[in-house]
């Protein structure tokens, strides 16, 4: 199959009347091995329905076709949105029947998507998280999934508890997969090149415990975090209201001289649930 190179890259550009633009994070791929390989690592093939955000001119739109895969792609930008279907139908007619093109804001609440398998994507530098996030929780097919994200970003979300990097990313994707760093990539293979590098972050889709806990426990990893030079006896204090925030910690199990940035995603569940059970006590 053939794939998207600097020159077509440029001559859609042109013929779109498209100038990329930072507030949207528009840095489009332009080698055709980079997207190989992050098809590759997503391992999707024949049965799979991928989901795909901001696919821009359809570079690895069209690596994940050449897999087999169905593709979902989800592109806010109406222009793109209309090329899409048109490029793949050139380039790949024969995959023309796998695409599906949805013109639409990845962060609105609607569902979009129909039951994809995997979520693989060149995320958006500015909403890169949220997306990434919202998608692991609106779709509960996703079992796996790789993103390319900027380089500082995909470091906190496959950091460890204890670590400089880990922070509120870290725990909130720790809730719903394991994550794990599958590369770099440079700002070469990019038109425009973004000052930064970009990273690849591959998950896997763990079952959640208690689910009924996701919202006071995303509540207490944000307080945590927003102070988390503090102890957590401190930075609780408003989250554990009603009531007195030593207990609650205690009951959980923790000590509350802690700070948030040593606890693990179970931890700050286990403190929505000790907060839970005293409440209802």
């Amino acid at each position: 199959m053939a794939l998207l190179g600097p020159a077509r890259i440029r001559e859609l550009a042109r013929q779109l009347d498209l100038r990329p633009t930072k507030r949207l994070g528009q840095n489009f791929v332009i080698d055709p091995n980079t997207v190989r390989k992050i098809a590759a690592q997503a391992g999707v093939g024949p049965g799979d329905v991928v989901l795909e955000v901001g696919p821009g001119l359809g570079s690895l739109t069209l690596a994940l076709l050449e897999t087999g895969a169905a593709v979902q792609a989800v592109e806010i930008d109406g222009r793109l949105a209309e090329q899409l279907p048109v490029t793949v139908g050139e380039l790949a007619p024969d995959a023309a029947n796998r695409l599906t093109v949805i013109c639409a804001d990845a962060l609105e609440p609607m569902a979009l998507a129909d039951d994809p398998t995997a979520f693989v994507a060149n995320l958006p530098y500015n909403t890169g998280v949220p997306i990434l996030l919202n998608a692991l929780e609106r779709y509960e097919s996703i079992a796996s999934g790789v993103v390319m994200v900027q380089l500082e970003v995909a470091q906190r979300l496959t950091a460890a508890p204890g670590s400089r990097q880990y922070g509120v990313p870290s725990v909130k994707l720790a809730w719903w997969a394991s994550a794990h760093s599958v590369g770099r990539v440079g700002t070469e293979v990019f038109w425009p090149a973004p000052n930064v590098q970009s990273g690849l972050v591959g998950f896997t889709r763990h079952q959640v415990a208690h689910p009924e806990l996701r919202e006071p426990t995303f509540a207490a990893v944000d307080a945590a975090f927003a102070q988390r030079r503090k102890m957590l006896r401190s930075a609780l204090r408003t989250w554990a209201a009603p009531l007195d925030v030593t207990p609650v910690i205690e009951f959980a199990g923790i000590d509350p001289s802690s700070r948030g940035e040593s606890l693990t995603v179970e931890q700050f569940s286990a403190l929505a649930s000790a907060k839970s059970h005293l409440l209802s006590a």
